[in-house]
């Protein structure tokens, strides 16, 4: 069966870089958008030239030439997107507008996957100001692309264990606490019991501790936050550490990554594709130890 011709957009991020790769690795003929927004950041141009000695190929087009847009998805049968919507790097999402009118001029794309990644959005319409902007874009963008009559596919992988578990789910940090450790809530996260993990139910290794603690034979100390302090703690904060509180909120208080069945109008990754080897946890926090 004959490979799908990738436009990836957005490509020298920190997920369309990996989009890349993977994409190559799995023998697509992999095109990835050259921006002329880039300008003088050296490091974008050096990923995208090492992109092109792996395989890729570059192509021009910018976001403010609709012709440009339209030429470079009429090389192509699927276009992904990984433009960022995260506020502490860039703010980008709305910006798919003009590649979701540029593919529907087109009218040769098989599928399309905008930048989506995280939470799904379909599931925060009760998630708080101001973080709900990046879900309400989003459904934005998916709006246009359902009326467009383009084929999609909406990729929600919930949180990236990058940004969550090494720090384990502390805000501001990447890195795991050395010290003490926040437990937002009192612990009665609003999720059913298949959420457990069931491998630790019998083991007498993990009683009372971390994964973290079990790694480094360090006890932290662990202290809670209310839902009402942990609201509190946007007051005076800049727009950024708003929108992450906003976010996290409905995570960590409500359980709204955790309560639910995926249902008919989705599919679950692990169940479509099982060959794939997920790293555990314990694996992953071994790089930080």
């Amino acid at each position: 069966m004959e490979k799908s011709k990738v436009l990836v957009v957005g490509g020298t991020g920190y997920v369309g870089r990996r989009i890349v790769k993977a994409s190559l690795a799995q023998g697509h003929p992999t095109f990835v958008l050259q921006r002329p927004e880039i300008g003088m950041d050296i490091d974008k141009l050096q990923r995208l030239l090492s992109f092109k000695a792996k395989g890729a190929t570059l192509v021009e087009g910018s976001f403010a030439d609709h012709k440009s847009l339209v030429e470079a998805v009429k090389k192509v049968d699927v276009v992904i997107c990984t433009m960022s919507g995260v506020h502490f790097r860039s703010h980008n999402i709305l910006l798919q507008i003009k590649l979701v009118e540029a593919i529907k001029e087109a009218g040769n794309i098989k599928r399309f996957l905008p930048s989506e990644f995280g939470m799904d959005p379909a599931r925060m319409g009760d998630a708080l100001e101001p973080g709900r902007v990046t879900f309400d874009e989003k459904m934005i963008v998916r709006k246009a692309i359902e009326e467009a009559n383009i084929p999609h596919t909406y990729v929600s992988s919930n949180c990236f264990a990058g940004y969550f578990v090494p720090s384990l789910g502390q805000l501001g940090v990447l890195t795991p606490p050395k010290e003490k450790v926040c437990l937002y809530g009192d612990g009665n996260v609003k999720a059913g019991p298949k959420t457990q993990f069931s491998e630790t139910i019998d083991d007498p290794r993990t009683l009372n501790k971390t994964i973290w603690e079990k790694l480094t034979g360090k006890k932290l100390d662990k202290f809670s936050i209310s839902k009402e302090d942990f609201l509190a703690s946007m007051e005076g904060k800049d727009f950024t550490f708003q929108v992450g509180v906003g976010h996290l909120y409905p995570i960590y208080y409500e359980g709204c990554l955790t309560n639910f069945e995926i249902g008919e109008e989705g599919e679950e990754a692990a169940t479509l594709y099982p060959e794939v080897n997920y790293k555990r946890m314990d694996e992953y926090l071994k790089l930080y130890v």
